[in-house]
């Protein structure tokens, strides 16, 4: 039975998140034998989760380092956890990325390593490479977060600029046996996007790297571009030696969290539509859920009301404004916006890892009265919307969405409760 529409969407949210997090989904996936001793590294926003949660389970010998994202800790007492800043790495990545590969650089065919890995790793353990600074990184960072480039193609200008990614962390445990246990944030789970894949073989090649920044018109220094087009920038490949004793494997998904929140639909007895795993632009993508929702309620397709749509992803906001807000905000602003106050729809749009892009807010939620609420204090959503300012909205509605740190991180969560508006005749 559904409690009130906004609790309800709250429920769903942190239903898909407990199902992603390490406490449940480590354990089921790690050896029979959790007797040995292991060497643990791990890096991420569920990196420190991660390893209060092997700590729990591991009946050997285990000790190590992993570095989380500020604020993102977790009580451990064999495995060091260290903070350090993302998106935009800093000094204190730097050193981690540096003391991690120091620990498995002299390891043997004997050795054992633990690599516990989540979305935001590819910010937190950076090791740049050779001759270009963390300021380098840094700058570029930024540049991309505020092109609206994919998260893949972030992904692959990282890889090519570090000494850590890209397959080159395997490299450096190699001949010790590498178990990589990760949770992914990235549409389609690929191993080699999750965090920049320190430890599997990457298919991209420096060539693309340089063509992503020409694409977004970064401003690239010539040091920069003379690395990418030197042999030595390009990755780790499939089928290199050094791969051989590395093994990988996904403990939680954004497939998973979908799933949990479509089986507590059901079990609600309110039917739900998945839309998947999305990517695009986020008031583009909200414009097409605002479609849906339309449909919905005129005509009764592609499902009756009352039900609910559901989608994951990672969508991306082009920069064009100075307003606060992440992509969740700026979806839900732009989904607000379309809807224009539709009687009968509730929203929540918010980030698994509770921290909505660089904001303190997980995401928000809509109501049906927000719209028109804020109109009522001079506040147009088309305005706002040109200034990428979705908290700015959400915050005067106060209807901002904050959870603190969750600890894991399987990307966004969106649904959309459809009660059906009672002055319409369905078709």
């Amino acid at each position: 039975m559904m409690t009130d529409p906004q609790t309800f969407l709250t429920d769903l949210f942190d239903t898909a998140v407990n199902v992603a997090h390490p406490r449940q989904a480590l354990a089921p996936h790690l050896p029979a034998d959790k007797s040995g001793r292991a060497v643990v590294i791990g890096a991420g926003k569920a990196a420190a989760s991660m390893a209060q949660a092997l700590e729990q389970t591991w009946q050997g010998e285990i000790s190590g380092l992993v570095v989380t994202r500020y604020g993102h800790n977790a009580d451990c007492e064999k495995i060091e956890v260290v903070e350090a800043a993302h998106p935009v790495p800093d000094d204190a990545g730097l050193a981690v990325a540096n003391r991690v590969m120091a620990m498995v650089e002299n390891l043997t065919a004997d050795d054992t390593v633990i690599f516990l890995l989540s979305g935001g790793g590819s910010a937190l353990l950076s090791l740049p490479a050779p001759g270009i600074s963390l300021q380098d990184k840094q700058q570029l960072n930024k540049a991309l977060l505020r092109s609206g480039a994919s998260i893949s193609e972030m992904n692959c200008v990282r890889k090519h600029l570090s000494a850590i990614k890209g397959g080159r962390l395997a490299k450096a445990c190699y001949p010790a046996t590498l178990y990589t246990y990760a949770i992914s944030d990235v549409p389609g789970d690929e191993a080699t996007v999750i965090a920049s894949g320190p430890s599997v073989a990457d298919p991209t090649t420096s060539a693309e790297a340089l063509a992503i920044l020409q694409r977004y018109e970064i401003d690239t220094p010539a040091h920069i571009q003379a690395w990418l087009n030197d042999p030595a920038s390009e990755t780790v490949k499939a089928g290199d030696p050094c791969l051989q004793n590395s093994h990988f494997a996904l403990i939680a998904t954004p497939q998973h969290a979908l799933q949990a929140t479509l089986d507590k639909c059901e079990a609600d007895g309110i039917p739900a539509l998945v839309l998947g795993d999305l990517e695009g632009e986020s008031r583009e993508v909200a414009k097409v859920h605002a479609g849906i929702t339309q449909q919905i309620i005129k005509h009764g397709q592609p499902i009756q009301p009352p039900c609910v749509i559901i989608s994951g992803g990672e969508t991306t906001v082009t920069v064009k404004g100075n307003g606060r807000g992440g992509r969740n905000a700026e979806f839900l602003l732009s989904l607000t916006e379309s809807l224009k106050g539709q009687a009968g729809v509730w929203a929540i749009a918010a980030d698994t890892d509770g921290i909505d892009g660089s904001e303190d807010n997980a995401g928000a939620i809509m109501t049906p009265d927000s719209y028109n609420d804020a109109l009522a204090q001079g506040i147009s959503a088309t305005d706002m919307l040109d200034n990428n300012d979705g908290y700015g909205y959400f915050e005067a509605l106060e209807q901002l969405l904050f959870t603190g740190p969750t600890r894991t991180n399987v990307n966004d969560f969106r649904a959309i409760l459809i009660l059906g508006d009672p002055a319409n005749d369905s078709e």
